[in-house]
């Protein structure tokens, strides 16, 4: 099966196929070409990933200033004093 590219991964696939590769990795099972294939795809799936969580919390950011300066309805109602 062919490994998606990178770039058409969510960050919750990229996150998963990173720690994949982590447990590739830890078993010491795979030769030196092979690892450092996984490594490179590795570091790549990180950044990817990080690049993304930068993008999300920057919207978030946004999205928080403009609902700080819309303003707030206030319901003024006179009571019988």
């Amino acid at each position: 099966m062919a490994k998606k590219k990178i770039e058409n991964l969510s960050f919750e696939e990229s996150i998963n196929e990173l720690n994949d590769i982590v447990e590739q990795l830890e078993t010491g099972e795979l030769s030196l070409e092979a690892s450092m294939e996984l490594f490179e795809r590795g570091l790549k799936l990180s950044k990817s990933s990080q690049t993304k969580l930068s993008a999300a919390e920057q919207k978030i950011n946004v999205l928080i200033q403009e609902h700080e300066q819309q303003p707030v309805p206030f319901d003024f109602q006179p009571s019988d004093v």
